[in-house]
């Protein structure tokens, strides 16, 4: 079954660009929204798989909607489509629970792969917006280590690959485990912090000081 779309953004020529890029692609536009409130409503109304959200829209802006609508339906999976690289917006829309951060200058079958990935579970950064922005900003917005003092040993280790931005099926190869036990654990370890999206668990990662700013190792 195609994945349902929906498409949250305040300029009409966006929406009808991105609605004819994903339905071209055989995905299901399933509704619009020009603002943020829309968004929310037509996000219960719908129930799509994937929100492709603008961030600076009028009424409702599009990280606080995003909020509003993990609130509601947390396994809706949302990728911000913006032109800002603002750091602040790139941690705040992770830190909210989106799936993934894209700029508008994406190429377009980048955007419609993308829009797979965060469905399918992962958590995608676009290449332009480094990961220094997460790192550096969550420097100073870093929690007590004792958040993580209820994790296993394992667990432990599993949310530092996936602070490192690895999939379940990278995380299962490093470890030698199967991509079944690694969900689980990945479940587990969400579950005891609190988190409602696999984004979230890669802002945890740096907030806790579990993974340090400047030493990653993607060969680790």
């Amino acid at each position: 079954m195609s994945l349902r779309v929906l498409i949250a953004d305040d300029q009409a020529l966006i929406r009808a660009g991105l609605s004819a890029l994903l339905r071209a692609a055989g995905l299901d536009v399933a509704g619009e929204a020009e603002n943020g409130v829309q968004a929310v409503e037509l996000a219960a109304a719908l129930r799509p798989d994937v929100i492709v959200m603008d961030i600076r829209m009028p009424v409702l802006d599009g990280l606080d909607a995003t909020e509003r609508i993990l609130a509601a339906a947390p396994g809706t999976r949302i990728l911000v489509l913006t032109t800002f690289d603002l750091d602040e917006y790139v941690y705040r829309a992770l830190a909210a629970g989106a799936a993934g951060f894209l700029l508008k200058e994406t190429p377009p079958a980048a955007i419609v792969a993308a829009v797979h990935a965060v469905a399918a579970g992962d958590v995608l950064i676009s290449p332009a917006v480094t990961q220094r922005l997460v790192e550096t900003y969550a420097l100073y917005h870093r929690r007590a280590t004792a958040d993580l003092a209820g994790l296993t040993a394992r667990e432990t280790e599993v949310l530092r690959l996936v602070a490192h931005g690895l999939s379940n099926a990278q995380i299962a190869a490093r470890l030698v485990l199967s991509e079944s036990t690694v969900k689980t654990h990945v479940k587990n370890l969400m579950g005891k912090l609190g988190l409602s999206s696999r984004a979230q668990a890669v802002v945890a990662g740096y907030e806790s000081g579990l993974v340090v700013p400047g030493l990653l190792d993607r060969s680790d």
